[in-house]
C-alpha cells in the first residue's frame, strides 16, 4: 500500500485547516537542576500518547513535502508520522530506516531546525512538527521490542576495507554487508562509533545505542579490528590492498582541532574539545590509562567556540563541577553553528553565551597556570557578495575574563597521515580529500570516501548518506 498516495487522497483541505493551529506539546525534558547533577539524558521519557499527538500536528502537504526535500537522507517523514499518529510504530521505524542507517542517532542530534523542522510549513505560524524526536521515539521504539536485525546478502567473495568507524563507515559496511561482500572496518580506536562513541555526551546520546547498532553489524558478518592507525608503517592503504582487499572506503572524519593561534593556549588549564570531551564522555576501559581520569574544571569555565562540540564541552563542564560556565563566540547568535535545541537546554542549564567577543591571549597567574582571558568585542560585516560576513575586533574593546579552565572548540580538520601515506590521493585546503560527493570516487583508484573528511565538520546525517552513496559506488565498481 503506498501511503503517501492515500494520504493526499485522505486529506481534504478542511482535515489540514482542523490540524494547522494544534499547539505542539513540546520536548519533555528532565528539569535543568536534575539532568545537571548527572550524565543522563536530558531528554524525558516519551510516551505513546505524545508521540501520537504531536505527529497528528502534521497537515501531511501534497506532493513531496519540504521537510522531505529538506532531508539529507530523504525520509518519507510525511508517511512516516502518519503511521506514528496511527500508533504504527514499527511501520513508521521502517519507513525512516529506508533510508537512514542511524535514525535513533540522527534523531536526537542533527540540527533539525536547519532541515526538516525548518522546512516544516507549521513554522510560519508556530512551531514545527518534532520531526527528529519522533524519528528517533518510532525506531528506537522498535529496537526495544523487536529488535533490528540486518539481512546479508548472498556471498560475492569480495573484500572491501572501510577505515573509520565512525557514521560515513558504519553507514558504508551497512549496505556492503547487505550485498553480500566481505566488510572489515579498521579504526584506530578500540571500539566502533567514531566521534558518537569517544565523545558524544551520554546526556546527548546515550551510548547503548551505539553499542545496539554495532551489535547488528557484527551479527551480519562485519568484522572490526580496533586500535589499528592506517596510515603509519603498520599498516598502509597500499598494504590493505596487498592483503586482498579490492576497495577502500575512508571514513576519518576530521578530529584533529584547529589552534587558536594566540598566546597562552599551551599553558596548564587550557584543553582542546576532542580530548575533554573523550576524557570526559567516554566508557574509561575503551581509553588508555593516561586518558581515564576525567579533566580537572576549576570554579570559572571558559569555552571558546559556538558549534556543538563547544555545548558540549560547556554542559559537560557543568556537570564536571564547575560553577560558571560561559561560551565566548565571535559571529552572532544568527551565524552560530551547531543544534539550537540543545543550545537552549545549555542556557536553561545556567551556560553563558557570550556572542560578537573573541579571545587574542591567555595569561597565567602567579601559579604559572590560567587565569584570565583577555578579549575584543567584534564587529561583523555586511554579508559580500555570497553572503559571507567578516567579523572585524573593535578597536579599544578589551575586557579581561577570569577563568580556571579554558576549552578550545574552533574548529577541526582531518589527520594528514592517511591521506600523505596514499600515493595518489588528491587533497585540498586543510587535507580534506577530493572526491565526487555524488559517488565518493577518489583520485585513487579503489580508494572511495565521504563525511567530514570530504566535506569539513558537518552534520552526522550528511557523513551517513556519504557512506551510503559511496557503497553503492563501490558495489557497483566490484561488479
Amino acid at each position: 500500500m503506498k501511503i503517501t498516495t492515500d494520504l493526499q487522497a485522505d486529506f481534504s483541505l478542511i482535515d489540514r485547516k482542523s490540524r494547522i493551529h494544534l499547539p505542539s506539546s513540546g520536548l519533555p525534558t528532565r528539569p535543568a537542576k536534575e539532568r545537571t547533577g548527572d550524565f543522563h539524558e536530558a531528554r524525558a521519557i516519551l510516551t505513546k500518547d505524545w508521540a501520537k499527538y504531536e505527529a497528528s500536528r502534521c497537515i501531511h502537504c501534497h506532493e513531496i513535502a519540504a521537510c522531505r526535500r529538506a532531508c539529507p537522507a530523504g525520509s518519507d517523514i510525511s508517511q512516516a508520522l502518519y503511521l506514528i499518529e496511527q500508533g504504527n510504530f514499527l511501520d513508521a521505524a521502517r519507513v525512516f530506516r529506508k533510508t537512514n542507517f542511524l535514525p535513533e542517532i540522527c534523531g536526537r542530534v542533527c540540527p533539525q531546525e536547519k532541515l526538516c523542522e525548518g522546512a516544516c510549513v507549521l513554522g510560519r505560524i508556530g512551531d514545527p512538527v518534532l520531526v527528529g524526536v519522533l524519528e528517533s521515539f518510532a525506531c528506537e521504539y522498535e529496537r526495544q521490542e523487536k529488535g533490528v536485525t540486518i539481512q546479508p546478502g548472498e556471498g560475492t567473495g569480495r573484500k572491501v576495507a572501510i577505515v573509520g568507524a565512525g557514521p560515513s563507515g558504519l553507514a558504508c559496511a551497512d549496505i556492503l554487508v547487505r550485498m553480500g561482500h566481505w566488510v572489515t572496518i579498521y579504526d584506530s580506536r578500540s571500539h566502533p562509533g567514531g566521534a558518537l562513541t569517544y565523545g558524544f555526551p551520554d546526556f546527548k546520546l546515550p551510548h547503548t545505542l551505539i553499542d545496539d547498532i554495532w551489535k547488528s553489524l557484527k551479527q551480519a558478518g562485519v568484522s572490526f579490528v580496533g586500535n589499528t592507525y592506517v596510515g603509519k608503517k603498520k599498516k598502509t592503504v597500499n598494504d590493505l590492498f596487498e592483503e586482498g582487499y579490492e576497495a577502500v572506503f575512508l571514513g576519518v572524519g576530521s578530529g584533529i582541532d584547529a589552534p587558536l593561534e594566540i598566546p597562552g593556549e599551551n599553558l596548564p588549564g587550557v584543553y582542546k574539545a576532542t580530548e575533554f570531551l573523550i576524557r570526559a564522555n567516554t566508557e574509561k576501559s575503551y581509553l588508555p590509562p593516561r586518558m581515564r581520569m576525567n579533566p580537572e574544571v576549576g570554579r570559572r569555565v571558559v569555552v571558546i567556540g559556538g558549534g556543538d562540540p563547544a555545548t558540549d564541552c560547556a554542559r559537560t563542564a557543568l556537570r564536571l563541577g564547575a560553577e560558571e560556565v560561559t561560551c565566548l563566540y565571535r559571529y552572532t547568535e544568527n551565524e552560530i553553528p551547531g543544534r539550537a535545541r540543545d543550545r537552549l537546554l545549555a542556557i536553561e542549564e545556567g551556560i553563558n553565551f557570550e556572542y560578537q567577543s573573541e579571545p587574542v591571549r591567555l595569561i597565567p597567574g602567579p601559579d604559572g597556570e590560567l587565569a584570565w582571558i583577555d578579549c575584543v568585542k567584534i564587529k561583523v560585516g555586511e554579508p559580500d557578495e555570497i553572503g559571507q560576513r567578516y567579523p572585524a575586533s573593535i578597536e579599544g574593546s578589551n575586557f579581561i575574563v577570569d577563568a580556571d579552565t579554558a576549552i578550545i572548540a574552533v574548529g577541526y580538520y582531518p589527520d594528514p597521515i592517511i591521506t600523505a601515506t596514499t600515493p595518489g590521493l588528491k587533497t585540498q585546503k586543510w587535507g580534506m580529500i577530493i572526491a565526487d560527493r555524488e559517488t565518493g570516487a577518489t583520485s585513487r583508484f579503489g580508494v572511495f570516501t565521504g563525511g567530514d573528511v570530504v566535506t569539513g565538520p558537518d552534520m552526522v546525517v550528511t557523513a551517513m548518506v556519504a557512506g551510503r552513496k559511496a557503497a553503492y559506488t563501490i558495489d557497483a565498481y566490484l561488479g
